[in-house]
């Protein structure tokens, strides 16, 4: 669920490149990677959230994960990561002198996906939880329907 994420961040910077008019090299293909671990941590996040309100609230997923994008107990941590790191690559898009022109293309990455990123993750993660979600019931109702135990081929004793 928290990999629906990483395509936002990828377009985020690719876009981000298209408008500043860097081309892709390495450099900004280790902002990418970068960005992986930074988006994936926000939706985990809320996914963790959403878990633990159904588990513990016992709450249905779609209050949980509901509630996990609007509760300030987490989005405040997801907002604070992001600025930080987004913040943190202000330098290193604008920054001039000496070796900016290979530091550049990893600022303009990690501001572009963060950007983009964090717009769309608090819709598509919920999106994908509750899909999944839909999915399991339905996975379940199915096999006890069926009679199937859902256990493994050669289980038998």
């Amino acid at each position: 669920m928290s990999l629906s994420t990483l395509p936002s961040a990828g377009v985020g910077a690719l876009l981000a490149l298209m408008l500043t008019k860097t081309d892709l090299s390495v450099i900004a293909m280790i902002g990418i990677i970068l960005l992986i671990g930074l988006v994936k941590k926000n939706a985990i996040l809320m996914i963790d959230f959403a878990l633990q309100a159904e588990r513990l609230e016992g709450k249905n997923s779609r209050d949980a994960i509901f509630e996990a994008c609007k509760c300030m107990l987490r989005f405040r941590p997801i907002l604070m990561t992001t600025m930080a790191a987004m913040l943190g690559a202000v330098p290193l898009a604008f920054g001039t002198g000496t070796g900016s022109e290979l530091r550049r293309p990893l600022g303009i990455t990690i501001i572009g996906g963060l950007i983009v990123s964090q717009c769309l993750t608090l819709y598509t993660t919920p999106v994908v939880y509750l899909y999944f979600d839909r999915l399991q019931h339905w996975w379940t109702r199915f096999h006890a329907e069926s009679g199937q135990t859902g256990e493994p081929l050669g289980s038998e004793a």
